[in-house]
């Protein structure tokens, strides 16, 4: 991994009696949203891929890893990086320190230096162990108290919830456009941003942002699949489209990303705003690269660290309960049971094709997106 040029020291807090009450404040701090992370290692164990999955978990993302080789726990760490400085996380607690192996210590000490987060390592005994005073000794740290530093914080203030969302499928017009089989070759070129070439894609209501970004958040710990289905919500893309967008392509602050369109089958090259709820998600996926590999020149929804067993995009969006607006349901009669959902629906749309008759539409009783009107031939009159 990269190193970051000016680390902080590492916080060593001693703990001697084992308070509970200096544990649930440091896991009361926990608050991924806020850039502060508390880790409970799991028990009797010296595996750096568990610890890994631990720092996985306890920033929201399904773990254990199931797509990697489970004796090379690099990708694992990669993506807690990656992660990290997505998100971005500033304070990374982890408790029981005193029971970790040297090689888990040397991992976090590792993840430190190449993040720059703020570790703090609770010591919950007298004496430090051997492990930890060896991997202590060749790095900068601190020693403080716990009464100092593990102080009861104050309660989180009540955030907007989408309570009401959660159990429901949420249909999405950009999802409308998403399958397509048309093929798009890489582009070098400027893009113009989007609302230049007059397009505007649909448009979420902010309740139905903030659950779609806890779903893809939550969905899965592989930032480029989270990353290619958030961009497919924000820009009604294609698969083809999303396809050509290259690391180079994005931002690093994540505000903007470019989809090319070299052939103009659709609407040409543009430059698409990133709304806020996504950032997190496109910075992930270009940090996963860069740490990965170190170049700029991959494509952007592509695993670097050779994931196998990785859902398909739209399967993965049915994991999440995203779908495009599906054909109307026959109404149900009276004293009958309910049938279960139908299969989704992906309908092929040529909604936003630049030359729509070039491709048979396959709706399959699906409503075209917002917006839509029919264009014809210029031969036909």
């Amino acid at each position: 991994m990269p190193a970051c040029p000016h680390p902080p020291p590492v916080t060593l807090v001693m703990d001697p009696r084992d308070d509970v009450t200096h544990t649930r404040a440091a896991l009361a701090a926990h608050d991924p949203a806020g850039g502060r992370v508390t880790v409970h290692p799991t028990p009797a164990t010296g595996s750096t891929l568990t610890l890994a999955c631990d720092i996985l978990a306890a920033l929201g993302k399904p773990a254990p890893l199931t797509a990697y080789p489970a004796t090379d726990p690099s990708p694992a760490w990669t993506l807690c990086a990656a992660w990290i400085l997505a998100i971005p996380v500033t304070h990374l607690t982890v408790l029981r320190a005193h029971l970790l192996h040297q090689r888990c210590l040397a991992g976090l000490i590792a993840l430190r230096s190449c993040t720059g987060v703020r570790l703090t390592l609770v010591c919950h005994q007298r004496r430090l162990p051997r492990a930890l005073k060896r991997a202590l000794a060749s790095t900068q740290h601190q020693v403080a108290d716990a009464e100092a530093v593990l102080a009861q914080p104050e309660p989180p203030a009540d955030k907007p919830g989408t309570g009401v969302l959660r159990r429901r499928w949420i249909s999405l017009p950009a999802l409308t456009t998403l399958k397509s089989f048309e093929d798009s070759p890489a582009c070098a070129c400027t893009a113009p941003p989007a609302n230049q070439r007059g397009f505007t894609p649909p448009i979420m209501p902010t309740l139905t942002e903030q659950e779609v970004a806890r779903r893809l958040h939550a969905g899965t710990a592989h930032p480029h699949l989270a990353a290619e289905l958030a961009t497919a919500c924000f820009t009604a893309a294609s698969t083809s489209q999303l396809a050509t967008a290259r690391v180079q392509d994005a931002a690093l602050d994540g505000s903007t990303v470019t989809l090319h369109d070299r052939h103009n089958v659709r609407q040409g090259c543009m430059t698409h705003i990133v709304p806020a709820w996504a950032r997190p998600l496109l910075r992930a996926a270009a940090f996963t690269h860069l740490l990965a590999t170190g170049t700029r020149d991959d494509r952007l929804f592509t695993d670097p660290l050779g994931s196998t067993r990785v859902p398909f995009l739209t399967d993965f969006a049915e994991e999440c309960r995203l779908r495009p607006p599906q054909p109307p349901r026959p109404r149900r009669r009276k004293n009958t049971r309910r049938k279960p959902l139908p299969p989704t629906v992906w309908p092929l749309s040529n909604a936003h094709h630049y030359l729509p008759w070039a491709l048979p539409e396959v709706m399959q009783g699906c409503p075209q997106p917002p917006g839509y009107k029919p264009k014809c031939a210029p031969y036909v009159r």
